[in-house]
């Protein structure tokens, strides 16, 4: 039920955004190990891949209130991403224009997390 309501809902464009966004911050880790910089590209690993993560596992949740809580975790580390990438680029690790980039991508997905959640919250209440 859940995972034909995503595909429905979504036609895998949050799917798919979710990996894109997950590799282009593997990337962007990649390259930050190169000059040094551990911890915060390590934290920001965690959260930009577990978005796509929590999207693959509501795919098959359980139940519609499992679907939601799915979603509602890939919000809360889409925007926790989103702090590292602001920090990251306050303290001049990336420059304004990957910084604009990543962090479009990461505003899409919270806007379709957002909406995705209020529709099937909309859905459960009926």
């Amino acid at each position: 039920m859940m995972n034909e309501e995503l595909r429905m809902e979504s036609k895998n464009v949050l799917k798919d955004k979710s990996f894109t966004f997950s590799i282009c911050i593997v990337e962007l880790y990649k390259r930050l190990s190169e000059d040094k910089e551990f911890v915060m590209s390590k934290q920001l690993l965690r959260s930009g891949t577990a978005v796509g993560a929590l999207i693959r596992e509501a795919e098959f949740a359980q139940s519609r209130p499992d679907f939601i809580s799915k979603l509602s975790i890939a919000l809360k580390e889409a925007s926790e991403s989103y702090y590292w990438l602001e920090l990251l680029h306050q303290t001049n690790y990336i420059g304004a224009d990957r910084f604009r980039i990543y962090s479009e991508q990461n505003h899409e997905l919270i806007s379709m997390l957002v909406a995705s959640i209020k529709t099937s919250k909309l859905k459960l209440n009926k």
